[in-house]
């Protein structure tokens, strides 16, 4: 038996009012006066303690390392190789990206109508001599020459964004350090400025600059005081304004910088109203705003004047249970992406009024509109993908709705008649319908051991998308299951509000009743279920393993948030101030100090025998710190009565998300996979026939 680090337990207490609790390993907490977390930089006892958790980490996984080589191996050997796309053309171009063949960052490309292709650049170049690696918001300027993108060398982040002259070759750092990515950037019409968003000493996004692309000085064009409030730039469809979208979870506001006066103040569309979201598009000489006003909870789609704001028309109704997830207009027609009974389907939208659904006959699978779709094209580029079916380009036929396959990918060798989906639903104590969306191999018979997973969080659904990684563990004989819980939108907005606040323990209690009811229905195997979940996901697996320790073979939570009552009482916290409508205000409400007390996993460490528990860490990550597993693994460590390993991988080198990077992706999941495998006693290599 190899003994983890004991970590020191300190009585600081905490009072809020007049309710007092000890916080134990607090001390674990740091964050620099500047710069980025290093291990060099940390206080001797913590880099002490954080070293001894690594060394324990390598111990107790090192029996795994044969059993994550073969899915390491596994997976590099089915990964789709880099082809050329069919030429879409994008005012003149077509831009594409992907891994060549033996690599494992993108290149960069642009195929012109004639079929000629140019490269643009390659990351494994940009890459070199960083331990980390991720670029985000790449994007053409409207003229086609100028390329930009921004990229995080760090990971903690805070981006620098890149400036290729396609006609040189020539890249530059327009600006070195702190930028927003992710929706951080976008090029004026003219392609004469750029336009970004800065973040501050709280990596919240909270200023908005204009720079010329040739050279020039950075021009403030907003600056956002309201700290639960984010940011968010893009170009509209048609060109005629660049859109400053600020928006928390419960308000929002839109402002426009008009195409020919680029370096005019914007102009609000509505002023912010709590409990009022909107964003703002034009189609067909209008504008559009997609609203949840006037209780349109699920969103209506309004036609304004572009001159006066006003509100022409209703051109989509609200419809209880059908969101609106997007929209995309083209000249021809408008596109929406909703969804409907818990599925995405396409709307077209004509401009005379009328109207084509486009949805697929499966029973799971989930849509995306393409990015750099121009506003004159005749078809809508989509990505469909299921569980057992990779993802595949789909154009559509703005005028008629026909559908035309444009491009599959998908890994070497995969054979989707291979695997079968299941739609299920779990019945929860209060009465309610999960969905669970089931991958399994075809020939699987009877019940099998299940990795199950899930998100239930701000409302983000978790689709039922096409994950290599998941069928290759079908391959070794799991069924990987998706709980789609309350507190994300796959049921629309009340889905998503039924799992805030005070009603947070539903997504827990769904989770559970999904687990429940796959070994009910004959799909799971009894004591061999291993949960899975990512930040808010992490969550949900560590609160519902708190609940129901016996359930569980084994949890594996990634970057997990569950440090949830410390974390929402610091208001220095990035993303607190924005996200207290979805968690509540602990520092300003007693009943959501209680609630919140009542789930947070760090504090509700029970005496149980807990479930071997392997937890992911980025020491550079902001938005859930490192010290959040790491005091819950203590803790279980502590309190917990049974003799589970209890394991801290910590990534010194890494933020919130893993470097870019496909190899070190498969490297990952290949050992989550060889540690749910080693829970559920499932033998790597699999035996048996199909098993290979």
């Amino acid at each position: 038996m190899i003994e983890p680090p004991v970590a020191p337990r300190e009585n600081h207490e905490i009072r809020q009012f007049g309710r007092v609790r000890t916080d134990a390993y607090a001390w674990m907490k740091f964050i620099p006066s500047s710069g980025t977390r290093t291990l060099g930089g940390l206080p001797p006892r913590l880099r002490k303690h954080l070293e001894a958790e690594m060394r324990y980490a390598r111990d107790v996984l090192r029996p795994l390392e044969p059993a994550a080589q073969w899915f390491r191996e596994r997976l590099a050997a089915g990964a789709p190789e880099f082809r050329e796309p069919a030429p879409e053309v994008s005012e003149g171009w077509h831009y594409h990206a992907g891994p060549p063949q033996g690599g494992s960052h993108r290149v960069f490309f642009r195929t012109g109508a004639d079929g000629r292709t140019q490269h643009l650049f390659d990351e494994a170049v940009r890459a070199e001599g960083h331990a980390y690696y991720r670029a985000t918001d790449h994007q053409p300027s409207p003229d086609g020459r100028y390329f930009a993108w921004a990229e995080d060398v760090v990971g903690d982040d805070r981006h620098r964004i890149c400036l290729l002259d396609i006609d040189s070759g020539a890249i530059r750092i327009l600006v070195p350090s702190d930028a927003f990515g992710y929706g951080g950037l976008t090029f004026s019409s003219s392609s004469r400025y750029l336009f970004w968003i800065w973040r501050d000493a709280h990596s919240r996004p909270t200023r908005l600059y204009r720079s010329p692309v040739e050279e020039g000085g950075a021009a403030l064009v907003h600056e956002e005081h309201d700290p639960g409030i984010f940011m968010r730039v893009a170009r509209t469809a048609a060109g005629r304004f660049v859109t400053l979208t600020l928006a928390g979870p419960d308000t929002g506001e839109v402002r426009l910088i008009a195409a020919g006066a680029e370096t005019d103040p914007p102009r609000p569309v509505r002023p912010r109203r709590p409990g009022v979201r909107y964003e703002v598009d034009e189609w067909n000489d209008a504008l559009l705003m997609l609203t949840d006003a006037d209780g349109a909870i699920d969103r209506k789609l309004l036609r304004l004047d572009p001159v006066t704001l006003e509100v022409r028309d209703e051109l989509v109704p609200h419809r209880a249970g059908v969101p609106i997830i997007a929209i995309k207009p083209f000249a021809e027609a408008l596109v929406r992406l909703e969804r409907d009974q818990g599925l995405h389907r396409l709307v077209l939208t004509h401009p005379d009024g009328r109207e084509t659904t486009i949805g697929f006959d499966e029973p799971a699978y989930c849509l995306e509109l393409a990015d750099l779709q121009p506003y004159g094209a005749g078809r809508v580029r989509v990505t469909h993908q299921a569980p057992a079916s990779p993802p595949r380009r789909v154009d559509v036929d703005l005028a008629s709705g026909r559908l035309h396959v444009a491009e599959r990918t998908g890994p070497r060798g995969f054979d989707p008649a291979a695997y079968r989906v299941e739609r299920l639903e779990a019945r929860t104590p209060d009465g309610e319908a999960v969905p669970v969306t089931v991958l399994s191999r075809r020939d699987a018979r009877g019940p099998q051991p299940l990795l199950l997973t899930g998100y239930g969080a701000y409302g983000i659904a978790r689709e039922p998308d096409f994950s290599w990684p998941a069928a290759v563990l079908a391959d070794v004989g799991f069924r990987y299951a998706i709980a789609h819980v309350r507190g994300g939108s796959e049921k629309g907005a009340r889905w998503y509000r039924d799992g805030c606040r005070e009603r947070k323990g539903h997504s827990m209690t769904d989770f559970i009743a999904c687990a429940r009811h796959l070994v009910a229905t004959g799909h799971a195997a009894p004591g061999r279920i291993v949960a899975h979940g990512v930040s808010a996901g992490g969550l949900l697996v560590c609160g519902a393993m708190n609940m129901a320790p016996d359930l569980w073979a084994g949890v594996i939570a990634q970057v997990p948030f569950v440090d949830m009552l410390n974390t929402m009482s610091d208001a220095d916290h990035p993303l607190v101030p924005l996200l207290r409508p979805d968690w509540g205000d602990p520092l300003a409400d007693p009943d959501a100090y209680d609630w919140i007390a009542g789930i947070s996993p760090y504090e509700n460490v029970g005496r149980a025998a807990y479930p071997p528990l392997l937890c992911t860490a980025g020491l550079k990550d902001d938005r859930v710190p490192y010290w959040e597993p790491a005091k819950l693994v203590a803790n279980i460590r502590h309190r917990g009565t049974g003799r589970n390993p209890a394991v801290l991988l910590l990534d010194p080198d890494s933020g919130h998300q893993g470097s870019d990077d496909r190899d070190r992706a498969f490297a990952q999941a290949a050992l989550f996979w060889a540690f749910a495998c080693r829970c559920a006693g499932v033998p790597v290599p699999p035996d048996g026939p199909g098993r290979s």
